[in-house]
């Protein structure tokens, strides 16, 4: 049964048995049914806001151009070490090499780079993963994701209120992974950034477990996982910018009812404008 719809089981009102209990015996981690979002500053919320839709046009914009035009062009009096630190916190890398922006933990091995000049032609062939920042009033929380490359189709995803490099994180990533797998079978190739989120033996044990090469993108090219990126614009320009949630709860909700749109109904010109679902049983 995949995380999902564990979670869908979980009753709050229930009398006989408390969250914490339903959790263990269904085997998941209670954070994920609380949705507890991070909090800062109101000022600091708001330039994060900024900081995720302007880069999300210019992913080429590091710390001291992002801090000029947050200075000159919208006013906000800010030094370069808050924004250094606000990228930290939303996990945002400039797609040429930074020093000190989204490094592997040099005790994990890292991988070559497998996608360049690739074909991929069918599904199941390369899947993508990553985690963003996603900003909720009064807060912000991260979500992970699993897309098909062939079909588009998001896979499988998660929401979590901490992206730092702790074993129950990096388990709830894994168990992403684990449950994707049960459900569409084995990829060729897994293409994730070098965070080591991503290259601790954790997670790496399920691809080496199940046969499945390991692309990791080049340091400092964000663009070497591209489809997931094209996903997160997609979501947070259709859905999160225009609908900001009330907390995790209604942020979980609401993306959920968007994927299910996504793959179900919004055709994509890259597919012969044609839906996920369809691209993928076809």
């Amino acid at each position: 049964m995949s995380l999902d719809k564990k979670r869908h089981l979980v009753h709050r009102e229930n009398s006989s048995l408390s969250i914490v209990r339903q959790c263990e015996i269904l085997e998941i981690h209670r954070s994920g049914i609380y949705f507890k979002p991070k909090h800062e500053s109101v000022l600091n919320l708001h330039l994060m806001r900024l900081i995720d839709e302007k880069f999300l046009d210019c992913p080429f914009y590091g710390v001291p151009r992002m801090t000029t035009w947050l200075r000159e062009d919208m006013g906000y009096f800010i030094n370069p070490k808050r924004i250094e630190r606000l990228y930290k916190l939303m996990g945002l890398q400039t797609i040429y090499p930074k020093k000190n922006l989204s490094k592997p933990n040099k005790l994990h091995k890292v991988y070559p780079y497998l996608l360049k000049n690739l074909k991929i032609v069918r599904p199941n062939q390369v899947w993508q993963t990553d985690i963003t920042y996603v900003p909720i009033n009064r807060g912000f929380m991260y979500m992970i994701a699993i897309i098909d490359v062939f079909s588009r189709k998001v896979l499988n995803w998660s929401i979590s209120n901490t992206m730092n490099v702790v074993p129950i994180h990096i388990g709830r990533c894994a168990q992403v992974y684990q449950d994707t797998i049960e459900q569409y079978g084995c990829p060729k190739i897994l293409n994730t950034d070098q965070g080591s989120k991503f290259t601790s033996p954790v997670f790496t044990e399920i691809s080496i477990g199940n046969k499945i090469k390991i692309s990791m993108d080049g340091k400092g090219r964000a663009l070497d996982n591209i489809y997931i990126e094209r996903f997160w614009r997609a979501l947070k320009y259709e859905h999160i910018y225009l609908n900001p949630a009330n907390g995790g709860v209604e942020l979980y909700e609401g993306v959920r009812k968007y994927i299910t749109f996504y793959n179900e109904e919004r055709r994509h010109s890259s597919i012969g404008n044609i839906t996920p679902n369809k691209c993928l049983n076809k």
